[in-house]
């Protein structure tokens, strides 16, 4: 992943400033990316992974995986194996080490009991519709529990009897006890331990009483050394209860929490529970669908990690909302692949040609550069036959004006080899055009024609003998609407799906070099757009983006 020596946000501001107060040691900067294993990782995780990562490569400082399994409910071990891929995958080396916020359950334990004995939690025996009415409003503050003031015995014996497994779910909580009347509401006692009898994916039957996020982080954070723990703008509220937690508990090395804000993108939704939904209800291929914006979508439908982190560096840090557009992730993309990609020729809609001056048994070679903005990567041969196939938008037999491709009477270059002359066309019985009758200039294949005539347009073609056939995947936005928090009220997500977000063509031809693409390979399909080889089934292509860039065109 980019070293970011070279940038500053807010963020690094606060910790040029906690060191130079010596707060923090200049040696002691870490770091952590903590993300709940119910779900696989999508584009703003990659935010947050940035974020965490490239701070503590900035500082010479330590960076951690620890996953947020303090919910048993959802969470699975594929999903910890997707994670740590995916991570990998961008080039965020957990230096620091892998860790499990289950692996903390004693300690959160024995702190409880520790905040127990010291009067400032007490087991609750409110139900969850009782605690929201007792809570208050932001306008009114809550009401304390009738159970507030336990006494410490009967609370210590309380919630033994909870780790014992003696209630059912949702009976009894355990709660800090702060400040009913506080203007944070999250600091109305909130509720540290519920009880859950479910296995968990690590833990196995050993609980059946599990920490809320807000009580286990800041205690795994402490534990682990983390010096600035960065996490989004919607935690912004809880930070009165981190800090509470760690001072409470007393820890020597206190970390502190900062906010940024989340990524938003245009035409999608960063919804976990959603973006389940889609994959459980069918409506998309799987957690790894290449209109899905989780990193493995995107890494199968062609994104790289370095075209993920340079969207993510350009979008910036900040602390105000805001949605960035997707085509800047686009431009991203065809930036990197317009220098790195190997050119190669795709007739996606194919229609077939005859040059009817060009021998049946010949077979010419024409040699077309891999990259033309990169002489190194050298040329490939191409086979050229009587019988060849081209894209059936380059023909019209009634043009419209400034129509420059094949049309009656015309003349066109086929891309690198010759120049050919419209002669005639086949229809099938419904009118269809099944063939296209042409004659080529032999004298042109390597040069122009020598009377000095001008010929406009190029179009690109394969070998009808040696061409492969495959299938083409085109995708597009998930969405119809661009800003997702702009659903009107009665609608939902399921109303703007958009119905093209996915065309499959299933009679493509293709040049023989693409015969040897291996799973993840990127091309450029000439005149068509950017293409990866699918991972998952053999003969098909993922348009990654197309070449039109509209992102760099509006800034202009």
């Amino acid at each position: 992943m980019e070293d970011i020596n070279n940038t500053s946000n807010f963020i690094h501001d606060i910790i040029d400033s906690d060191i130079a107060e010596g707060r923090v040691p200049a040696d002691e900067i870490h770091t952590r990316f903590p993300p709940e294993p119910n779900g696989y990782l999508h584009i703003g995780s990659a935010k947050a992974i940035w974020i965490n990562k490239g701070t503590a490569l900035k500082y010479g400082g330590k960076f951690n995986l620890r996953y947020d399994d303090t919910n048993p409910v959802r969470e699975d071990d594929e999903y910890v194996r997707s994670i740590e891929e995916d991570l990998r995958w961008l080039g965020a080396e957990p230096d620091g080490g892998i860790y499990y916020g289950s692996d903390y359950f004693d300690k959160c334990y024995e702190y409880a009991i520790k905040l127990i004995r010291e009067g400032k939690a007490y087991v609750c025996d409110l139900n969850s519709e009782e605690m929201r009415e007792y809570r208050g409003t932001l306008t009114e503050p809550g009401k304390e529990s009738p159970y507030r003031n336990r006494s410490v015995e009967e609370n210590l014996d309380l919630f033994e009897r909870m780790k014992n497994g003696e209630f059912p779910d949702g009976s009894h909580t355990l709660r800090a006890k702060i400040d009913m009347a506080s203007p944070n509401m999250n600091m109305r006692d909130p509720a540290i331990y519920r009880i859950v009898h479910t296995a968990h994916h690590r833990q196995g039957t050993k609980w059946c009483i599990y920490p809320l996020y807000d009580y286990a982080h800041p205690i795994q954070d402490a534990l682990e050394g983390i010096s600035h723990s960065l996490c989004s703008i919607e935690f912004e509220n809880h930070r009165p209860l981190y800090d509470w937690v760690v001072n409470n508990i007393g820890f020597e090395k206190k970390p502190h929490q900062y906010e940024f804000a989340r990524l938003n993108l245009t035409h999608t939704v960063m919804s976990k529970r959603y973006l389940r939904e889609l994959v459980e209800t069918g409506l998309v291929d799987g957690w790894d669908d290449p209109r899905m914006p989780t990193l493995c979508g995107l890494r199968r439908r062609g994104y790289t990690p370095e075209s993920i982190i340079e969207f993510v560096r350009r979008a910036g840090v900040a602390k105000a909302y805001s949605i960035v557009d997707i085509q800047l992730l686009e431009h991203c993309i065809r930036e990197e692949l317009n220098t790195k990609a190997q050119r190669r020729i795709a007739v996606l809609d194919p229609v077939k040609v005859t040059i009817s001056n060009y021998p049946a048994d010949k077979t010419e070679y024409f040699e077309l550069p891999n990259n033309p903005s990169d002489p190194e990567a050298g040329t490939r041969k191409v086979p050229f036959t009587k019988e060849l196939y081209i894209d059936r938008s380059d023909f019209s037999d009634n043009p419209p004006p400034k129509f420059f491709r094949l049309k009656p009477g015309g003349e066109v270059r086929l891309m690198g080899a010759y120049i050919v002359k419209y002669e005639d066309i086949i229809k099938d019985d419904e009118g269809n055009i099944t063939e296209i009758i042409c004659s080529a200039d032999l004298e042109t294949g390597n040069g122009n024609p020598v009377d000095g005539r001008k010929v406009k347009g190029t179009i690109h073609w394969v070998s009808s003998q040696y061409a492969i056939d495959a299938e083409a995947m085109l995708y597009d936005y998930l969405f119809t609407i661009e800003n997702v928090f702009d659903i009107p009220e009665g609608k939902g997500y399921g109303d703007y799906l958009n119905p093209d977000s996915v065309k499959k063509l299933t009679n493509c031809k293709f040049e023989p070099a693409l015969a040897d693409a291996k799973p993840g390979e990127k091309f450029q399909f000439v005149r068509m757009g950017y293409f990866c080889a699918d991972s998952r089934h053999p003969n098909t292509f993922n348009r990654i983006v197309t070449l039109k860039d509209s992102w760099e065109k509006g800034k202009k």
